[in-house]
């Protein structure tokens, strides 16, 4: 079940929001009884027998947690714990997501003839994964105390708001929200709010996007033009942006509604000067997961060799690029990466040029990370490694397409709406004129404004939402890029 659908808009949300501040409002451990048993019935919409892996995993990790606590100061015992708790969690997402591609490439490279399974890969599984891993490492820190109830760690891995597309979030983010959460009118109103816009995020711009991305990677990459090809990747890069920065902002929102406050996952990546930069702000759970998970306790870069530094982002960005999906473009993806950020680790790339021609530098550092990021969704959009060069071949001016088409001029005037739109709403625009309007708010003239441009806005959300749900009723295309991770 989509956020952006009929279904969850109009029948589930609103059943879920009466019966817990209703018929369950004078009960914490009713209450969180409840949103376990909607969150296993979400998931269950689409998958119904996979809620049974969700489960065992629930159930696996409240006893990892109750053990690495019983043993915590048993470093040894701990350590064995940890293990094998990681063992199981890995194990369950590399038979379901990464058996196939294992047992394909072991016959292709080797000439072996393992027969190879066909498995349904369970929605999600990567974000629920994390949070359980994450659980039972931040009891074993001392970040969180094990919940003795199994239902409360049902409850923190299987939340529907952020089960299926994150952000992740920490056990210690949220262990004490599970029991001592603060419902208000004012955060539920907040709540709804950001869940509108992300709605309008993905409706109205991923999903536009989403066509005319798909029109240019559905064309043969070596007949594609020049134009048409940079046009398709321009696209996709807005459309994974708001597929995804709109579903973090719906969960967020969500989350807010029920008195949980996530980590918020975007912060305006397309503006940054560098790649590190990039991933300071796009996907921030993730990047933040895998740095206090992985790179930290392998050393991060407190480690005095320049190798063991490079070694760790090697880790960390193998595992990143795998983390998204069985197949080489996206090792490569993650591989790109590690050697663009090592780049800037190593060299002081950020504070390059800071002292001298700073306007030109950061000009330069952006149409650098810019090229890069718009470079790497091509890999990450494409089916193979094949189609991927031939299409940043066209990108470049080397395939046999022609320089230039008319159907990329068509698509962007029949279009500009969107791609203004969603150009402008990229960067940071409605912070920087909340933080003038913060600055100016006593003026008279802004003072009487206050109140008629709240109307507005709220004018202006309930109609772009209405307009949203005018698609969906007309079935329009309505895709979601991170249902496969």
């Amino acid at each position: 079940m989509l956020f952006s659908s009929l279904i969850f808009i109009f029948l589930f949300l609103p059943a879920v929001v009466i019966l817990y501040y209703g018929l369950f409002r004078f009960s914490r451990k009713l209450q969180n009884a409840f949103l376990l048993a909607a969150s296993l019935g979400f998931y269950a919409w689409g998958e119904p027998w996979f809620v049974l892996v969700m489960m065992g995993s629930i159930l696996f990790n409240w006893l990892f947690g109750l053990l690495v606590f019983r043993f915590r100061e048993n470093r040894f015992h701990a350590r064995l714990i940890i293990t094998g708790m990681l063992l199981v969690n890995l194990g369950i997402i590399f038979v379901f997501k990464y058996l196939m591609f294992t047992l394909e490439n072991l016959n292709r490279f080797f000439g072996s003839s393992f027969g190879v399974p066909s498995i349904i890969l369970p929605i999600g599984i990567s974000f629920f994964t994390f949070q359980a891993i994450s659980y039972v490492i931040d009891v074993y820190r001392g970040k969180g105390n094990p919940q003795r109830n199994p239902l409360n760690v049902g409850l923190y891995i299987s939340f529907f708001p952020q089960l299926i597309a994150g952000p992740i979030v920490r056990y210690e983010t949220i262990a004490d929200q599970i029991m001592n959460r603060r419902e208000t009118w004012t955060g539920f109103s907040e709540g709804a709010t950001r869940f509108l816009i992300g709605f309008m995020k993905k409706v109205l711009l991923a999903n536009n996007f989403a066509l005319l991305a798909d029109k240019a990677f559905s064309m043969p990459a070596d007949e594609i033009s020049f134009s048409f090809a940079w046009f398709g990747a321009i696209c996709y890069t807005l459309q994974i942006y708001y597929d995804f920065s709109g579903y973090s902002d719906m969960a967020i929102g969500l989350g807010r509604m029920f008195g949980f406050r996530f980590p918020e996952n975007f912060n305006y990546p397309y503006i940054s000067r560098s790649t590190t930069e990039f991933w300071r702000r796009w996907h921030i759970s993730l990047g933040s997961w895998f740095r206090d998970y992985v790179y930290f306790p392998l050393g991060g870069s407190r480690v005095n060799s320049r190798k063991r530094i490079v070694f760790n982002l090697l880790v960390v960005w193998s595992l990143t690029g795998l983390w998204h999906g069985a197949n080489w473009t996206f090792i490569l993806w993650g591989l790109l990466y590690f050697v663009s950020i090592s780049f800037e680790k190593l060299t002081g790339f950020e504070s390059l040029g800071q002292k001298s021609h700073p306007v030109l530098t950061m000009v330069l550092k952006h149409f650098y990370t810019l090229m890069l990021v718009i470079f790497g969704w091509v890999l990450f959009r494409s089916e193979n490694l094949t189609y991927a060069t031939q299409y940043l071949s066209a990108m470049l001016g080397l395939s046999a397409g022609s320089a230039a088409s008319g159907a990329a001029w068509v698509y962007a005037l029949e279009n500009w709406v969107f791609l203004v739109a969603g150009i402008c709403f990229s960067m940071p625009v409605a912070p920087a004129l909340r933080r003038w309007f913060t600055r100016n708010r006593r003026e008279p003239v802004l003072r009487k404004m206050i109140i008629p441009g709240q109307i507005v806005f709220g004018l202006a959300i309930t109609g772009l939402f209405l307009i949203g749900v005018t698609y969906l009723v007309k079935g329009s295309y309505n895709p979601f890029i991170y249902f496969n991770f």
